[in-house]
């Protein structure tokens, strides 16, 4: 089950400078420059420094007054942030850079990542499924990643709970990337903190979102497309009618990848989209043999020794004061619960939430997210929240 491939409409790119990476970076950052645009300045004025001097110009051209490119401040504070998580700046021209994803028409100009980049040169297969995973369907994860991982191939997913932690765990010794919807130093659900370090290790977190972003709902759809843009094919287990990770598949289906899912029981909601992909023509998995059939010819490269991490560079077992609070599935979702009753249809601060719960910044706000994604509270201007009727997830 396939769909139609894009080519690259913006042109190759001479070698990146310092000082070249620098402008490039603030031009991203500017205000209203997404990757289309980005790519297309850059086309049009030759570089990422002709671009940011002639963009006020262009700004005001389209009736934009008062227009300011990124200020030099945010894009140092960024960098400063990116060094302190030992964070590299991938650009579209470094021959690190993954050729799939350069292929894009919407292509991500810059990636900050950590860990292994030799990880993007070997081919590599997504797999993706529900948060709420079912222990069969861990199971087949742990099984699925592994097989591929012992033919050469590197396993890319989220980094979500679920399926996709399920997936990197399994994939920690034979290659796995994470792509990550905030940024790449900001773990996300926080529970993952243990495994992200691992990741860190022995494999690859990547992010296009600016170091120090918590993600917000509109940043998963992004980093879905990303997964299936670095992926030769997408492999579903367990997902339910609306969700994100069907949003996933439809990208891959979009960028001309290989859409194949794990069948489920017609009474679990979970597999609900897994079985709508198989009757819509998505290849079926047993195995990773069936995922393997089902890709053109290709040898894949061997999986090189990787090695284990010591035992005294284990990541430590308490989280960092900095970071968000580990707390087990059921403390979160007592949390959970503690915030939803607090709420209503009336708008409430979140400072106040925030004094009544007696929790520090860094450990209310993963949790409104995790609201926010499962549609059971609202932001609204002015640092607002109000409490909404649960909608079907579909972020993930």
């Amino acid at each position: 089950m396939t769909g139609e491939a894009h080519s690259s409409t913006h042109p190759p790119l001479p070698p990146t400078t310092e000082d070249a990476r620098y402008s490039q970076l603030r031009l991203l950052r500017s205000k209203r420059v997404g990757p289309v645009t980005y790519h297309r300045l850059l086309a049009q004025f030759g570089s990422a420094q002709n671009a940011l001097d002639a963009l006020p110009e262009v700004a005001r051209s389209a009736g934009l007054k008062g227009y300011e490119t990124c200020p030099a401040d945010a894009v140092d504070a960024e960098i400063k942030l990116a060094k302190a998580a030992k964070a590299r700046l991938l650009c579209c021209s470094d021959p690190e850079y993954p050729a799939p994803l350069a292929a894009l028409k919407d292509a991500p100009p810059l990636l900050w990542a950590i860990g292994d980049l030799s990880l993007l040169q070997r081919p590599l297969i997504a797999i993706v499924g529900a948060r709420n995973a079912s222990s069969l369907g861990r199971r087949m994860t742990r099984t699925l990643a592994q097989d591929l991982g012992a033919a050469g191939y590197v396993v890319v997913s989220g980094l979500a709970r679920g399926i996709d932690a399920a997936a990197h765990e399994a994939a920690l010794n034979s290659g796995t990337v994470a792509v990550q919807a905030g940024g790449v130093d900001v773990i996300y659900p926080a529970e993952n903190t243990r495994l992200a370090s691992a990741i860190a290790e022995t494999g690859l977190r990547v992010s296009e979102q600016p170091m120090g972003r918590t993600p917000q709902a509109r940043d998963f759809p992004k980093r879905n497309r990303i997964i299936a843009g670095l992926a030769s094919a997408v492999v579903v287990i367990e997902a339910a009618a609306r969700s994100g990770t069907l949003i996933t598949a439809q990208d891959a289906l979009d960028l001309g990848r290989e859409v194949l899912a794990v069948p489920g029981h017609p009474f679990d909601p979970r597999s609900s989209g897994c079985n709508r992909l198989i009757r819509d023509g998505a290849v079926l998995v047993r195995n990773a043999a069936d995922v393997i059939d089902a890709l053109p010819p290709a040898q894949p490269a061997q999986p090189r020794p990787r090695p284990q991490p010591a035992t005294n560079q284990r990541p430590p077992a308490e989280v960092p004061s900095a970071q968000p609070q580990h707390r087990s599935l059921a403390e979160t979702h007592a949390l959970h619960q503690q915030i939803l009753d607090r709420l209503g249809p009336s708008p409430t601060s979140e400072t106040v939430l925030m004094r009544d719960l007696a929790l520090p910044p860094q450990d209310l706000a993963p949790a409104l997210t995790d609201l926010e994604l499962d549609g059971s509270i609202l932001r609204q201007p002015g640092g607002m929240l109000s409490k909404c009727a649960p909608d079907d997830d579909t972020a993930h």
